[in-house]
């Protein structure tokens, strides 16, 4: 029997062994690839051991220090206001549903969840943002459009609340006349910090990633650009000036220019705070998505 459970060790060490190389890998050679010289990139193509090292990708991207470091205060503002606003109504709206005796909770659950099947698309949603809530080329447009409430993090919250607080409790703090919001952040916020610890790490993994509000509503306010669209633009920006040389001279600066490097070192500098970060939230993260999503 000790040496089926040795056993069993050794192969479930190996296959997490294999696990965690296959997650860290990819994140190796995207570092490996950012800090190689151009032509051995062309040459060679992606290598963990590059046979020559350049860090000329990363020099071209910090001659722009300054649109950089503001692009990361515009982010880093936005992802901490966003995940507040969004963890905010999840809770509001998750604790709602898991009312059973809400007069109403059966019809607005079914328009919650019917937006999770059907939308009115880009177009529209444009339309509603832009020409009536009026949120064009202001901090707002990063905040409000898209990400504010996602409805699957409702039904995860509104799961965890269901499965996860005591009904006695909840019961008893009634009796003694305690109100909704008095259970809410007496009660059930402080028994649900797992779940509220996960929401906020997709809010603010969206919030960081987004790119597309800047695209859409940013028009005339470049300055407000999150990291995202700032090294977006940059790329664009290096992909222009490699197939538009108008002559020889600017045909030969263009072409130091490390296209390939560029694009892995922007990969980096956008994913780096996320893998600082996510250690601290790992263990409420997974208690979280397990307990929230056991049963509906």
């Amino acid at each position: 029997m000790a040496g089926n459970n040795k056993g069993f060790r050794i192969l479930a060490n190996t296959v997490m062994i294999i696990l965690v190389l296959g997650c860290l890998m990819p994140f190796i050679l995207l570092i490996m690839a950012s800090v190689t010289d151009e032509a051995t990139l062309t040459l060679y193509g992606y290598s963990f051991f590059p046979q020559k090292f350049n860090l000329q990708a990363y020099d071209y991207l910090f001659k722009a220090v300054g649109k950089i470091a503001r692009a990361y205060g515009v982010t880093i503002f936005v992802t901490l206001v966003g995940t507040v606003l969004n963890v905010t109504m999840t809770m509001f709206m998750a604790y709602m549903l898991s009312k059973p005796d809400l007069p109403g909770r059966n019809l607005l659950s079914f328009f919650i969840f019917f937006t999770m099947l059907f939308s009115g698309g880009m177009v529209p949603s444009y339309i509603v943002w832009s020409q009536y809530m009026r949120v064009n080329d202001s901090l707002l447009a990063l905040i409000l459009p898209n990400l504010a409430l996602g409805v699957y993090n409702v039904i995860l919250m509104r799961t965890y609340f269901t499965t996860n607080v005591p009904r006695e409790i909840l019961e008893a703090a009634e009796m003694d006349s305690c109100s909704e919001l008095g259970m809410l952040f007496r009660i059930v916020i402080p028994l649900s910090k797992p779940m509220i610890s996960t929401v906020a790490l997709f809010a603010a993994l969206a919030y960081w990633n987004d790119w597309v509000n800047g695209l859409y509503y940013l028009t005339r306010r470049s300055d407000l650009y999150s990291i995202q669209n700032v090294l977006n633009s940059m790329m664009n920006n290096v992909q222009f000036l490699k197939e538009n040389s108008l002559d020889a001279a600017s045909a030969q600066i263009t072409t130091q220019i490390p296209t390939s490097g560029v694009r892995m070192a922007i990969a980096v500098i956008s994913v780096v705070p996320i893998m600082i970060i996510y250690p601290f939230f790992q263990k409420a993260f997974i208690k979280g998505i397990v307990i929230g999503g056991v049963k509906g």
